[in-house]
């Protein structure tokens, strides 16, 4: 598979230099069309469109930085324009699952590119908006600490699962209920981390934020249970103005989401779907295939200046283990 992964992206790269090909037309002439070449592959060209596509988003770049990028990209193209023609030569673009990888990514896509299209219409939160969720969350802004944690994963299911569950609440430190899994023989995993509260799932961070240091909570995890520890938090608050710009995102990004899905809502609607052989005996039910991504709060700035992306909702506690 690795193989067919690897020329899979050759060729979808080549069916995207046709398409870019194709619109090129005839304005601006054969001088402007000889400026936006970087380089010639052979019989195939490398366009300065093609790098401006693929270079990677950094913030402020120097000019040094944007060069040297530039530089890179360009033999990646070259590289690639490669594979192609070779995979092309060995006529790989007729291979049953290349053609199918190529479809699916095809389909990947364009639905991506209409729901972009969609979400792009999700309006700016006033400031009203902004102020209500500013005070709605004071564990994230007003009261925001940063914590040290540690972690004990705990893998149980069943009576084990029900039985641990009533022995945790007595239990004070990370080393009872080391000792309880040790005596039960439950699988046990240490972990430790630095999180800032909006690095952690917004559920579990106005849980945790109600605890002193030292104390323990349980939450559900992979499998069994996670048992944590604040073994010392540190107060960063953030002001209102600072936590604007963080809040925006959030709730613009949440508003596209649920224009995405209201689309969706009214396309499965209006459509007729039928499911067809052995689908149609026992057809699942429809689930969100819009990612809840675009539900996470954006991350401000952790402990020591670096920026760290919230774990979601759906991952509980598994975010703590990395």
């Amino acid at each position: 598979m690795p193989r067919i992964s690897l020329l899979t992206s050759a060729l979808v790269t080549a069916a995207m230099l046709t398409l870019a090909a194709c619109g090129g037309g005839s304005d601006g002439g054969e001088e402007k069309k000889a400026t936006q070449v970087a380089a010639k592959v052979n019989s195939d060209e490398v366009t300065v469109h093609q790098i401006n596509g693929a270079l990677p988003k950094m913030n402020n770049p120097t000019e040094a930085q944007v060069k040297a990028a530039t530089k890179q990209v360009l033999e990646r193209l070259i590289d690639q324009q490669l594979f192609i023609q070779k995979a092309m030569e060995a006529k790989l673009d007729r291979d049953p699952q290349v053609m199918t990888a190529i479809e699916n990514s095809r389909r990947e896509i364009l639905s991506r590119a209409y729901v972009e299209r969609v979400m792009g219409n999700a309006a700016k939160p006033d400031p009203t908006e902004v102020k209500k969720f500013y005070d709605a969350h004071p564990e994230l802004f007003s009261e925001r600490r940063v914590y040290r944690l540690q972690e004990v994963a705990l893998q149980a299911t069943g009576p084990e699962l029900e039985a641990l569950k009533q022995a945790l609440p007595p239990m004070k430190t990370l080393q009872d209920v080391v000792a309880y899994a040790k005596e039960k023989n439950i699988r046990a995993s240490a972990n430790s981390s630095v999180r800032a509260a909006e690095q952690l799932p917004m559920e579990f961070a106005a849980r945790i934020s109600k605890l002193k240091d030292g104390e323990i909570i349980a939450v559900p995890g992979p499998g069994g249970l996670a048992v944590v520890q604040i073994v010392v938090s540190q107060s960063q608050p953030l002001n209102e103005q600072q936590g604007t710009p963080f809040i925006e995102q959030f709730l613009q990004n949440k508003a596209r989401m649920e224009l995405a899905r209201t689309e969706l809502k009214g396309l499965r609607g209006s459509a007729k779907i039928e499911y067809v052989g052995d689908f149609a005996k026992d057809p699942a039910p429809a689930s969100d295939s819009l990612a809840p991504a675009a539900g996470e709060m954006p991350a401000a700035p952790a402990a020591g200046g670096a920026a760290g992306e919230q774990d979601s909702l759906e991952k509980g506690l598994q975010g703590l283990s990395k």
